[in-house]
C-alpha cells in the first residue's frame, strides 16, 4: 500500500516522503496514528501543493535575511559602556548589549543568540561582529565601543 508520511517514522522514513508500506502495518500502525495517509492522487496533490509552499516561505525568508544583511552592513553600531584607565572596559561587552544598541539606534530587532562575538570585547574601540541572520546569510556588523 502507498503511504504519504506525516511524520517522521524511524526505520520507515521522512515527513513528506511516499512509501511503500505492508498492508497490515499501514492499516494497524501508520493510518491510526496519523503518521501518514493512503497516497491518493487528492492527497498527493495536498502533498505538492505544501511542498512549493514550503520552497515559497524559505525563498522568503532567504531574500529577508539578504536585505536586512546589507542593512547591517552599512552601519556602525555605538555601544556605551562604563570603562575604566587606559580605556579597559569594566566586564565586557556581549551579544545582549550589542542586541540591545542595535535595537535601539536602528529599529532592527535581532536575537541575541545571532550575533557571533568572536573573542571578548574589552577595550573601546571598532570591532567586527558576525551576525548569522540565516543558514546561508552572515552579515559583518561594525561595533564602535566608547566610553562613557
Amino acid at each position: 500500500m502507498k503511504i504519504i508520511l506525516l511524520a517522521d517514522v524511524k526505520g520507515v522514513g521522512k515527513k513528506g516522503e511516499t512509501i511503500n508500506a505492508n498492508d497490515g502495518y499501514a492499516r494497524n500502525f501508520l493510518l491510526p496514528k496519523k503518521l501518514g495517509v493512503e497516497a491518493t492522487n487528492a492527497n498527493i496533490n495536498t502533498l505538492n501543493l505544501q511542498k512549493k509552499a514550503e520552497e515559497k516561505r524559505k525563498a522568503e525568508e532567504l531574500a529577508a535575511a539578504k536585505e536586512l544583511a546589507a542593512k547591517l552592513e552599512s552601519v556602525t553600531v555605538i555601544v556605551s559602556v562604563k570603562t575604566g584607565e587606559n580605556g579597559r572596559v569594566f566586564g565586557s561587552v556581549t551579544n545582549k548589549e550589542i542586541a540591545a544598541a542595535i535595537e535601539k539606534q536602528f529599529g532592527l530587532k535581532i536575537d541575541k543568540k545571532k550575533i557571533v562575538v568572536a573573542d571578548q570585547i574589552k577595550m573601546v574601540g571598532e570591532r567586527h561582529v558576525d551576525v548569522k541572520l540565516h543558514p546561508a546569510v552572515t552579515a559583518e556588523l561594525k561595533v564602535k565601543i566608547i566610553g562613557e
